[in-house]
């Protein structure tokens, strides 16, 4: 489950209106927003719980709706505005129920960037999604898609910093740009261990936005929070990432996404089980249902048979492992499918060429991981500068 009150005194960017507030006053206003994207009483003072008339913990663009802001429209990401979206699925354009305010897809299959139009309209983008630290959740996508818009019309961009659950460590091979998609944009590794703010500066000092363009940062950066910070998410960012035990193996198991293996989409467990109906020597099973967050998960209404992940192993030892290969590499082996059990998605999701050539060729887990170290060692070297957060 995820903490129903604000965890360990963390002071996110959206919860520092004094910060951000002034800078939109007068300002014609484009949020980036979603389910998570809220504002804890836990985090204010007094005088600002006053100040903002806020009794409860309330989502940012309700209370901005309050602040006498001109919000021309929200941009909603993957799973959409109000986190209603499966993954993958398609987000239409429309109105907020609640607010009244017109929502623009980001997500709607085409492109990810805002319209020409809409951003002609707009002075200031305020961006508040939160991230898991995985270079395939697309909200990091979303972000620099972003600021390829703003740099492109000349908009500021105002990143309201979130920690990172999985921001204390640094793991996976570096995308091979030819493999770039939504679900891998940046040459970055898997796990790259950074807040989006940090990673927005990053992409301007590197030079990653096309034709080395400049984006008009600001990063409201948060209080008490460092990358050795075990941040607990207060609200769920995406469907399928109910819990912690999710988030922090996410990681290892988002590569049965390109497989026909079930890791537990509609199940009260995804990500924290991996499975199939011609799976052999298991006596743990599941079925996949159709619900919410997963209308048609993988193996529908098959009794899968496989690994259950829910209690072991513990989480420092998944910390240990990081981007672990060792539960796709076991169903890989048990299924013998051969090129059958990888789809072409397998390289966007993993970045790489060569790892896929590894497992068919019988090498294991921790000989696969040892490749990518020295890649991983200089990519923390060159992140070190972009880092606002202690190590």
């Amino acid at each position: 489950m995820f903490c129903i009150a604000h965890c360990q005194n963390v002071r996110c960017g959206a919860d520092r209106l004094d910060q951000y507030l002034p800078l939109l006053k007068g300002k014609r206003v484009g949020i980036v927003a979603h389910k998570a994207s809220y504002i804890y009483t836990e985090a204010l003072d007094k005088k600002a719980l006053r100040k903002y008339k806020i009794t409860q913990n309330t989502h940012l663009v309700d209370l901005l709706a309050t602040q006498n802001i001109n919000i021309e429209c929200v941009f909603a990401p993957e799973h959409g505005f109000r986190g209603t979206a499966d993954a993958g699925e398609k987000v239409s354009s429309g109105v907020d129920e609640q607010t009244g305010i017109m929502v623009r897809s980001l997500y709607d299959g085409n492109t990810g960037r805002p319209s020409d139009s809409i951003m002609s309209l707009l002075d200031v983008v305020l961006f508040d999604l939160q991230d898991v630290g995985l270079r395939y959740y697309t909200y990091l996508t979303t972000m620099v898609k972003m600021m390829e818009a703003c740099a492109t019309h000349h908009v500021q961009m105002i990143v309201l910093d979130r920690p990172n659950p999985n921001g204390h460590y640094v793991d996976g091979p570096i995308l091979d740009m030819k493999y770039r998609s939504a679900v891998g944009y940046l040459p970055v590794p898997v796990v790259h261990g950074m807040t989006l703010g940090e990673i927005a500066h990053m992409v301007n000092g590197e030079g990653w936005l096309p034709d080395s363009a400049q984006c008009n940062i600001k990063v409201i950066t948060c209080e008490n929070y460092t990358h050795q910070t075990l941040y607990q998410l207060p609200v769920a960012p995406s469907p399928n990432l109910p819990n912690m035990r999710s988030v922090y193996l996410y990681p290892a198991m988002c590569y049965f996404e390109a497989t026909p293996v079930s890791l537990g989409r509609g199940t009260d467990y995804p990500f924290q089980c991996y499975g199939h109906p011609n799976m052999l020597g298991y006596e743990y099973s599941f079925t996949p249902t159709s619900r919410f967050g997963a209308k048609t998960p993988p193996q529908q209404d098959l009794k899968c048979y496989g690994v259950d992940l829910t209690s072991y192993p513990s989480v420092d030892t998944i910390f240990s492992r990081g981007v672990d290969l060792t539960y796709l590499i076991d169903a890989y082996q048990n299924l013998h499918l051969g090129d059958h059990f990888f789809r072409p998605f397998f390289e966007k999701l993993i970045g790489v060429d060569w790892v896929r050539k590894m497992i068919k060729s019988g090498k294991t887990a921790d000989e696969i991981r040892a490749m990518w170290q020295e890649d991983v060692a200089k990519f923390r070297q060159k992140r070190a500068k972009y880092l606002l957060y202690a190590e």
